[in-house]
């Protein structure tokens, strides 16, 4: 399938992504409601969730993607596989993640990945940033007392911001000492981390577990 094409970066604070969305019925979508959920938040066109759900038939994945013509390209292929452990949602997750997490079975998010967010180098445009406090709370609510939150940019800055914003919650902890890991703990790559290392640059990733 052809990529289609798509702005790189859209203004989440534009009045286009202010709408609520409506939750899909779930027991629709996945065939076993039981699994653990992955949640990735930023999922561009899903080829990152798509390898995962393929390798991993006993958890269910759910992709929250801005642009919507991502989204229906990603559900379009997703179908074409077969999956049923598979979705993608489009929306402006700032405005409905709780309501988001609430519908999903109680103590089904084990993983949540939010991974080289769009940087919004310009400090009037930071508050544009996927992770705010908000979005920090609202996980620390919902995830599984097992959960893991693992975050990664190729941009220092970015990484050390949604470090902090988890940490500066009293719900997060690191998972190690040494925040930062020198390896990726997943067995899939996004594209964006493939073609970060194939340029030698370095990739910035940390996981954080509730503070139980």
């Amino acid at each position: 399938m052809a990529r289609i094409r798509v702005r790189q970066h859209v203004n989440p604070l534009s009045n286009k992504y202010q709408q609520s969305i409506s939750i899909p019925d779930w027991s629709q979508i996945y065939s076993n409601l039981s699994l653990p959920f992955h949640l990735d938040l930023g999922c561009a066109r899903g080829r990152f969730l798509l390898q995962m759900a393929q390798k991993n038939p006993h958890r269910n994945y759910l992709g929250i993607e801005i642009r919507e013509a991502l989204v229906i390209e990603a559900n379009e292929i997703k179908d074409e596989y077969n999956l049923t452990n598979l979705y993608y949602l489009y929306g402006n997750i700032n405005h409905f993640l709780s309501e988001l997490l609430a519908s999903l079975p109680i103590n089904s998010l084990q993983l949540v990945t939010i991974q080289f967010p769009d940087p919004w180098f310009k400090k009037k445009h930071q508050k544009r940033r996927v992770v705010q406090p908000e979005i920090v709370e609202i996980i620390g609510q919902f995830l599984n007392k097992k959960g893991q939150i693992f975050l990664q940019s190729d941009i220092e800055e970015v990484a050390q911001e949604m470090c902090e914003h988890f940490l500066e919650n009293p719900q997060f902890k690191p998972l190690k000492s040494d925040i930062w890991l020198t390896e990726n703990p997943l067995e899939v790559m996004t594209e964006r981390e493939i073609a970060t290392l194939n340029k030698g640059e370095k990739v910035y990733r940390t996981i954080l577990t509730l503070n139980n």
